[in-house]
């Protein structure tokens, strides 16, 4: 496998750690890991979303949520600055409905996120050592988190963008209703 260049023969330039809260790019593999690093935290954040809305007995608007953070993980993953915008304005917003510790800290790496997908976005490859790596599917790993979004975002990005949209209106609705029905207290109380 090193021979063929098929081996995660380029190591990352930064620890994980870095990587989750402040990450930067030197090479093609960091772009790479990136956008796995958003995508697999998306679907973390989608199941916590999910769990939390049928734990307080909203099981549809947890499926709903579910579909929002997962496609917003997929966009992620072919490194589209909006849906990495839009998973963290949700989460910001929902922070104040379903608070918890866990959440606080999801949103402070989507919002890290947001950033390095942003910066993801713009990498060009000038170099050999900057060419994104392949795409692999030896394992069902390799499956879930490189090929499924690749075949996946090409077909729900415009779904994605009408379903953000639509979320979008509804916040502020509700919001603007529970600001109107309730006075600024209400916003602060919840």
């Amino acid at each position: 496998m090193q021979t063929l260049g098929l081996a995660d023969s380029t190591p990352r330039s930064e620890s994980r750690l870095k990587s989750l809260f402040w990450p930067s790019i030197q090479s093609g593999a960091d772009v790479d890991y990136l956008g796995v690093q958003g995508y697999l935290l998306c679907t973390a954040f989608a199941i916590l979303a999910f769990l939390s809305s049928v734990a307080i007995g909203h099981p549809i608007a947890g499926a709903v949520a579910f579909v929002f953070y997962y496609l917003s993980g997929v966009g992620i993953r072919e490194h589209s600055r909006y849906a990495a915008a839009m998973a963290f304005v949700f989460a910001l917003a929902e922070l104040p409905i379903l608070p918890s510790i866990l959440k606080v800290f999801f949103v402070g790496v989507l919002f890290s996120n947001l950033r390095a997908t942003w910066i993801a976005s713009r990498w060009k490859a000038d170099t050999e050592e900057s060419e994104l790596p392949p795409r692999l599917t030896a394992t069902w790993g390799d499956r879930f988190s490189d090929r499924l979004p690749s075949w996946l975002w090409p077909k729900v990005r415009a779904v994605y963008y009408v379903l953000s949209v639509a979320f979008t209106v509804l916040l502020l609705f509700a919001g603007m209703a529970m600001f109107i029905h309730h006075g600024p207290s209400s916003i602060s109380r919840r």
